[in-house]
């Protein structure tokens, strides 16, 4: 069932039933880390069920026909997609209902109400779903609560947490949890053939169950980057200032354009994130230690989200270095 997508056999059994009893949902919300393949399975999954053999009932796209050649090429007329623009800190209200000239002629909204072209179904996939607004939700609430017949809605966040009440009380849930090492590894072997294999594993163990990570780890100083951001980190002489001057730095090694820079610091951040939660672990017979390093935990995390945001990089440091001081007082 879905061969394409790495592991996540949980998923994969989860919807073989739900569609082998003729139960499926009208609406799902897929969630997990990032880079773990929740989009890909997305993808996969509304490939099968626009399949023209035997797709449907096998979850198993068969890659041949007419319609497995339309959604592998992102061009079937029944599968449609939207997510959040680059450089866009949300998700544009005109996705779902169209430019203002067009208002509810054009859009992911209206275009899933029309019937099916060629399969027996719609299906619309939206990317970014931690990126809604309340009010491009709003336009999307109608369509959430009275479904068009034979259609499904696939949305794709990495927490509850940051889902609007408005999405998530109106979706059936399902969770994707990190990748294993191995899966990682051999991940990022397919993708960076030349990649040798100690250093593929290396990258694995770094990414924290995220191929899309892993990747990211491959490309330029990255690792390095994170190498140093670590260690600054993990001295027991740093002071909190000193940390976030690291960081930015290292952010700012990835270039001058301001997406790479970015990119970048959503690693960092991320690294960080990840060390101080083994910490968390290995303290937690330490209620002081644990505190703080819970505290500290949590304006990292929300450092990650102010990215995603478009906060400005360096303001977003120099805020979390004052919490970081905060917390180590």
């Amino acid at each position: 069932m879905l061969s394409r997508v790495l592991g996540h056999d949980g998923a994969k059994d989860r919807f073989a039933r739900t569609i082998a009893a003729g139960r499926l949902a009208s609406t799902y919300l897929l969630v997990g880390p990032a880079g773990i393949g929740k989009r890909l399975f997305a993808g996969e999954l509304a490939a099968a069920l626009v399949c023209e053999r035997d797709g449907p009932t096998t979850l198993e796209p068969c890659g041949r026909c007419d319609a497995c050649q339309l959604s592998s090429a992102g061009a079937h007329p029944d599968v449609l997609a939207v997510a959040r623009p680059e450089g866009r800190s949300s998700l544009p209200l005109e996705l779902f209902i169209g430019p203002p000239d067009k208002r509810h002629r054009e859009g992911l909204c209206h275009d899933l109400s029309l019937r099916p072209m060629r399969a027996g179904r719609r299906i619309a996939i939206i990317d970014d779903a931690d990126d809604f607004g309340v009010e491009t939700a709003n336009a999307l609430l109608k369509t959430l609560e009275e479904p068009p017949p034979r259609s499904l809605i696939l949305l794709v966040g990495t927490s509850l947490a940051r889902q609007l009440s408005t999405i998530r009380s109106r979706s059936q849930v399902v969770r994707f949890r990190p990748l294993a090492d191995e899966q990682v590894e051999a991940a990022l072997s397919a993708l960076h053939g030349d990649l040798p294999p100690h250093e593929a594993q290396r990258l694995a163990q770094l990414a924290g169950g995220s191929v899309g990570r892993a990747a990211g780890l491959a490309e330029g100083d990255l690792v390095a980057a994170c190498r140093e951001v670590l260690s600054c980190l993990d001295s027991a002489r740093t002071e909190p200032l000193r940390f976030a001057q690291t960081l930015e730095q290292q952010s700012k090694a990835a270039g001058t354009e301001p997406r790479l820079r970015r990119r970048q610091l959503h690693e960092l951040l991320g690294a960080v994130a990840r060390r101080l939660h083994e910490r968390l672990l290995e303290s937690s017979t330490d209620t002081p230690t644990a505190d703080r390093l819970l505290e500290a935990l949590d304006a990292v995390i929300d450092a990650e989200e102010a990215l995603a945001r478009n906060v400005n990089q360096s303001a977003l440091v120099q805020r979390l270095a004052e919490r970081l001081a905060r917390c180590a007082a």
